[in-house]
């Protein structure tokens, strides 16, 4: 069998890179309820800024509790017995998504300028990788949309006893700035795929690519009030999601802090259903025996990828004593290789920070690094003279108490601790609040094999990092959430299982 990669059997070519569109003009602005689009019941808007050149793109209708009422009564009645979405056929339904990921393919370029110019994000990466994934999830939803069935259970007496799996009902969806489509894909598809009906907050910071999608949900033909998009604040728009009544599940994606606030709010309101994909502080553990090469590249792409704004960010590198000093050499020598600007333009490695309240708290974190006695080997301050740009910023030296070993920091700041054994590495990598992401370098399948089992964390990676897909359950352990998104796992936090019991006159085997 030939190795994917080799001249006879190549691996996926990748899409072209085209060039990022020059003056996009943003179409959409306004709160999307039932198919249409409307004014904020305030009459309030909100102004949305380019991080990179602290430039305003837009404004924006501003929703709060009045307006996610209105979406929340579309969405109930999209969600009534008898109409046309919840009568439509499961494959039906998989036909739709299959259609919004055809348009999303269509638009791709215009939706990886907007992620771009409106978060921040490298365009190369919101192109390649983010639409990529948007694309890959929706096809993926699809085709579980007919496949989502209960089964007959062999109970005791004379009985016919068999479960459905019915979609939950109204959920409503809060995602964060740092991927604002791949998040909203994320919700939307497997909550569209068991058929449910949804309520999507976008980030205030980047709501643009979340308002766009609304056009193509409705070109897409999905049925009017099945998706419903209200941008605002957390405080209002958020918090009057997770306070209604009337909302069956909410699915958020953020902070632990708002995350507790989202759970308390469903247990003093109806008791909704609740999933979290929280913060994280995962554990990157190289042992000597590594590919050196590869554990400081993964190690690397694994802190500073998107700016280091991703929730799995490896942000303690553990590393074994014998190789530390050449570890922390080549990664400094790593982090000094980039070229940080404007993430529309080809050849910048590194964009801004999403906005200045993000900016200023890497800053004070990274300050907290060098007073607390970490050693500052490279970075560690603001890049240029306008948008929030930090240099790539690496420590060493760096023990478990620090706050910058203990903190989620969001940026590009990498911190490299020394370790000598397994039992006190691995009890180390548990000791924190979190346990989202974790992984583990080593040629040594046994080592592998414990730090697989042994690390609390719902994601462990072997010699890799980051490495994700539509298929895989993704979530955390401990205070970094609840429940799960994507793969299989990820549909059951969309459905209610009923068990249904007929009496028979005779039951035969």
């Amino acid at each position: 069998m030939k190795k994917q990669g080799s001249d006879g059997n190549p691996a996926p070519a990748m899409p072209v890179l085209p060039e990022p569109l020059k003056d996009l003009k943003i179409k959409y602005t306004k709160i999307f309820i039932n198919n249409e689009w409307h004014d904020s019941i305030s009459g309030k808007k909100f102004k949305v800024f380019n991080p990179a050149t602290e430039e305003k793109i837009c404004e924006v209708e501003e929703g709060d509790k009045a307006d996610v009422d209105e979406a929340v009564k579309a969405a109930r009645k999209a969600f009534e017995l008898g109409s046309t979405w919840r009568t439509m056929d499961a494959s039906e339904r998989g036909r739709l998504l299959n259609k919004l990921a055809d348009l999303v393919e269509r638009d791709r370029l215009i939706l990886a300028t907007m992620e771009t110019i409106d978060g921040g994000k490298l365009f190369s990466t919101a192109y390649l990788m983010d639409l990529g994934a948007c694309i890959k999830t929706l096809r993926y939803c699809a085709g579980w949309a007919d496949k989502i069935h209960g089964r007959t259970v062999p109970m005791d007496g004379n009985f016919f006893t068999f479960t459905r799996h019915e979609p939950i009902g109204v959920c409503g969806q809060i995602i964060p700035w740092n991927f604002p489509l791949v998040m909203f894909i994320w919700k939307i598809a497997p909550a569209l795929c068991c058929g449910n009906t949804v309520v999507v907050k976008p980030a205030e910071q980047t709501p643009l690519s979340a308002l766009y999608m609304g056009s193509l949900i409705k070109e897409a033909g999905f049925p009017p009030g099945v998706v419903n998009i209200v941008p605002g604040f957390g405080p209002t728009a958020g918090a009057a999601i997770s306070h209604h009544m009337d909302i069956d599940k909410v699915a958020f994606t953020g902070s632990t802090e708002v995350g507790k606030l989202i759970k308390e709010a469903a247990g003093k309101s109806n008791l909704k259903r609740v999933t979290l994909e929280l913060g994280g502080k995962s554990p990157n553990i190289i042992f000597a025996d590594a590919d050196l090469d590869a554990a400081v590249e993964f190690a690397h792409i694994g802190l500073f990828y998107h700016q280091g704004q991703c929730c799995i960010a490896g942000s303690r590198i553990f590393v074994e004593e014998p190789i530390y000093d050449e570890f922390v050499r080549r990664s400094i020598e790593r982090a000094k290789k980039y070229t940080l600007g404007d993430p529309l333009k080809p050849g910048v490695q590194q964009g801004p920070q999403i906005d200045k309240e993000q900016f200023n708290k890497i800053l004070e974190l990274i300050e907290s690094g060098k007073k607390e006695g970490a050693k500052l080997e490279c970075g560690g301050g603001p890049w240029g003279d306008k948008g929030y740009f930090i240099q790539p910023t690496v420590f060493s030296n760096v023990t478990d108490d620090m706050r910058i070993a203990k903190e989620e920091i969001f940026g590009p700041v990498q911190q490299i601790m020394k370790f000598k054994t397994v039992d006190e590495v691995i009890k180390r990598a548990n000791n924190t609040t979190y346990g989202l992401a974790a992984a583990v370098f080593t040629k040594d399948i046994d080592k592998a094999l414990t730090f697989a089992a042994a690390l609390q964390a719902g994601t462990v990676w072997v010699n890799c990092y980051s490495a994700l897909s539509a298929q895989c359950p993704f979530g955390g352990f401990k205070m970094s959430g609840n429940g799960r998104e994507m793969g299989e796992y990820g549909l059951h936090e969309y459905t209610e299982v009923k068990t249904v019991t007929i009496k028979i006159p005779q039951k035969n085997s």
